[in-house]
């Protein structure tokens, strides 16, 4: 297990799911994690839950999609424990589901600002406090939509897509400042994104058994995964939790066996 320890990991998306998972898997490694999320309450009482249970959790409200919002994170992570370890950018949205003729511009352009400029913005805000200190990971959730084109999907797959290139671009010209950047594709998760997918009954990830999703506490396993050294082969490039070699690293079960 991976010791966190006087580490600060910073989470957006917080409030349920993947980033939730994230938060309660790290901060039982040691680290003192900051929740965010665009509505407060909710991230508040994940941050007591983990103080009741001996570890250290702050939250602050966040809306990615504003840079200014992003920065006062930073800030308030810095002013709060004097440091960044790591950024976890995970906030994503992919409602409304529309093919593209029928689809609203603002609603779509909402998608770019939270899962691509949300992204970026916490890029901008994040590394400078890590090449103070020399150090820094972090990882931005993408998805398999990175690479691929799904029916009614144009906003999240175009978004994902740029993601991933933000992954490669940041870590070209960080990484050799000790700026660690990696993405993570962990497949379907079973959160409430799955819910809202299969609601649009579009394209055939709408139609998966939800036997198909893996848990979000797989994933956070991959986060923590990917805050270590050992995964410095993937740096600069998406992590898969599709494959064989992503879950036999992460030590989950394989995907041939279930």
């Amino acid at each position: 297990m991976t010791n966190l320890s006087d580490n600060t990991v910073v989470i957006t998306g917080a409030s349920r799911g993947i980033g939730e998972a994230a938060a309660r898997q790290l901060a039982g490694l040691g680290a003192t994690v900051v929740l965010s999320a665009r509505s407060s309450a909710r991230i508040e009482k994940i941050a007591e839950d983990i103080r009741t249970q001996g570890g250290h959790a702050l939250a602050r409200r966040c809306d990615v999609s504003q840079e200014q919002d992003v920065a006062g994170l930073m800030r308030f992570a810095i002013d709060s424990t004097s440091r960044i370890d790591a950024l976890i950018n995970n906030a994503g949205i992919i409602e409304p589901i529309a093919r593209l003729i029928e689809s609203d511009p603002d609603e779509w352009s909402r998608v770019v600002d939270v899962n691509f400029k949300g992204v970026y913005y916490g890029l901008r805000h994040a590394i400078p406090h890590m090449l103070e200190r020399g150090r820094g990971t972090v990882v931005n959730i993408s998805s398999g939509a990175a690479t691929s084109a799904l029916e009614g999907w144009s906003h999240y797959c175009s978004t994902k897509a740029a993601v991933l290139s933000l992954t490669r671009c940041a870590h070209r010209e960080y990484g050799d400042q000790g700026i660690r950047v990696i993405g993570l594709s962990p497949g379907t998760v079973a959160t409430q994104m799955q819910s809202q997918i299969k609601r649009s009954g579009i394209n055939p990830v709408s139609r998966l058994d939800s036997s198909a999703h893996i848990p979000p506490e797989w994933v956070a396993r991959a986060i923590e995964f990917l805050l270590d050294k050992s995964s410095d082969a993937f740096l600069g490039t998406d992590f898969s939790l599709k494959t064989d070699e992503g879950r036999k690293a992460v030590g989950l079960p394989l995907v041939t066996t279930g």
